[in-house]
């Protein structure tokens, strides 16, 4: 491990807002014993940098934000950037997405956004909005909470566009070109606010970007996807790539 890693790892220990191994206990008292308020909490899934989670608290000073993500060299970035303005409502988790109700009590998050996450294309288990992980989320997120997908897949798109159909949630915006509708449409107003360091290199490439929010309605059986889905060819440039000028 290189040393900024390792020094960017000892700062965020330091970090009043990161939680990390050794774990506190925070399931179900994540708004008295951080937050210190009963405002809704909201995830966001795979985090990264942490630019959405710590967009979003500012935008919206009356929800809790909390990123969740494994690699905490990235975490870092938002979560330094939140203690240096004093962003009161936002936090970070370092886990796994796969042990996501470890840390949470059912019915405490009444939304997830789920930005720009890898596709997973070889297997479905590991896809963020796959039924695997629906079944996960529905056990700490609030019945008819919300979900929110914004990907430049094309492959994860259908996929997930797909699954919905399938297990029959409620779909409240499905848009494959999120920048192409129209103004007026303010469904699409939150989604268009905000965008990643990855999001604007997927628009300078001229990539659309698809965004998908929906209502988590709680089920016992799920159905998985079976239809054949083109893979995205153009992940092969690498994150580094950028068009050329």
């Amino acid at each position: 491990m290189g040393k900024n890693k390792l020094k960017k790892f000892a700062e965020m220990e330091t970090f009043p807002n990161v939680f990390q191994p050794p774990y506190e206990p925070m399931a179900g008292h994540w708004r008295e014993r951080f937050f210190h308020n009963d405002h809704p909490i909201v995830l966001e899934l795979g985090c990264g940098r942490g630019e959405y989670t710590v967009g979003l608290a500012r935008k919206y000073p009356e929800k809790n934000f909390i990123g969740v993500d494994i690699k905490g060299a990235r975490m870092w970035a938002g979560a330094k950037q939140a203690v240096e303005e004093g962003i009161r409502n936002a936090a970070f988790l370092r886990t796994n997405i796969e042990f996501i109700t470890q840390f949470f009590a059912p019915d405490e998050v009444d939304e997830i956004w789920i930005t720009f996450c890898d596709p997973q294309m070889k297997k479905a288990t590991k896809r963020l909005t796959s039924t695997y992980f629906m079944q996960r989320y529905q056990q700490l997120v609030k019945p008819d909470g919300l979900i929110h997908l914004k990907t430049d897949s094309p492959f994860l798109y259908t996929y997930t566009t797909e699954m919905l159909q399938l297990n029959q949630y409620p779909v409240l915006c499905n848009t494959a070109d999120l920048y192409g509708e129209t103004e007026e449409n303010k469904l699409f107003v939150d989604a268009r606010a905000l965008q990643t360091h990855y999001e604007k290199q997927w628009l300078d490439r001229g990539l659309s970007i698809k965004y998908i929010e929906w209502q988590l309605t709680h089920k016992k059986e799920w159905q998985e996807p079976t239809i054949e889905i083109e893979k995205d060819s153009y992940r092969s440039y690498g994150r580094n790539y950028t068009s050329p000028q």
